[in-house]
């Protein structure tokens, strides 16, 4: 591949721009075609990976990373988030996305819903709609007739907002987490998890989330607060009910 080649092939990073769902129609690995506002329907946030069924190793080692990284956190695909995969080779058939279907929701773990897990197919038109909304750039090499291609996976949320870029073939799954928790705006996990995203931010540079020690300082701030105004309270009910013990006649 030539140096120039090479240049075709990253992503420009798109955050904050709304997918227009009802522009991109595909097809599903069930064979129903239609926009992508069906799979937004729900209101949950959705994991979005590019791929094509006959990639070499890439593909796969993406798609296996992102399985195992669901495996490790305690949101449910399909109840908690959806994940979504488009190919990017207009060739690709619906028969090769069941396959892929198949083959990838089994590795999903326990307590995930029917369907978590779609594959879709599309032409060429509506392929570059999505690859150029999200800014994912790609080669095809005529010589062997794969696609050179980056290994990313796009968050987005429930409006179809790109939300998050997360890079490589392995992800951390704290990172994946609080990739969902941002994405849902707090509307998944507990009451913890919404501190936690308080708490932590992505930094570009490290391409993962890190603690903010300025809004750890706040809010152990306000935990300190809240436990002083607790004991004060506790206190002067116990002077309040003193005074009332020794006013009170004999």
């Amino acid at each position: 591949m030539e140096p120039e080649e090479l240049q075709n092939i990253g992503v420009d990073e798109h955050l904050g721009d709304v997918l227009p769902l009802k522009e991109m129609v595909f097809t599903s690995d069930d064979g129903s075609t239609g926009d992508l506002t069906q799979f937004f329907a729900d209101g949950k946030p959705v994991v979005l990976t590019l791929y094509y069924s006959d990639c070499p190793m890439l593909c796969s080692l993406v798609l296996n990373g992102l399985s195992k990284a669901t495996q490790n956190i305690e949101f449910a695909p399909g109840r908690d988030y959806r994940l979504l995969t488009v190919s990017i080779d207009p060739e690709q058939t619906v028969e090769q996305c069941k396959a892929a279907r198949e083959r990838f929701e089994e590795e999903l773990p326990v307590g995930k819903v029917s369907g978590a897990w779609r594959f879709f197919r599309g032409d060429t038109a509506n392929i570059n709609h999505i690859t150029n909304a999200v800014g994912f750039r790609y080669f095809k090499v005529e010589e062997s007739g794969e696609y050179a291609h980056p290994a990313v996976v796009m968050i987005l949320t429930p409006e179809g907002k790109i939300s998050r870029y997360l890079y490589g073939i392995e992800f951390k799954p704290a990172d994946l987490r609080m990739a969902l928790l941002e994405a849902s705006k707090g509307k998944i996990g507990t009451t913890v998890d919404r501190i936690l995203l308080y708490c932590y931010h992505y930094d570009p540079s490290s391409k993962g989330y890190v603690i903010l020690a300025g809004q750890v300082m706040k809010l152990g701030g306000g935990v300190t607060v809240i436990i002083l105004a607790v004991l004060l309270g506790m206190l002067w009910i116990k002077d309040a009910r003193k005074v009332a013990k020794e006013g009170s006649p004999e």
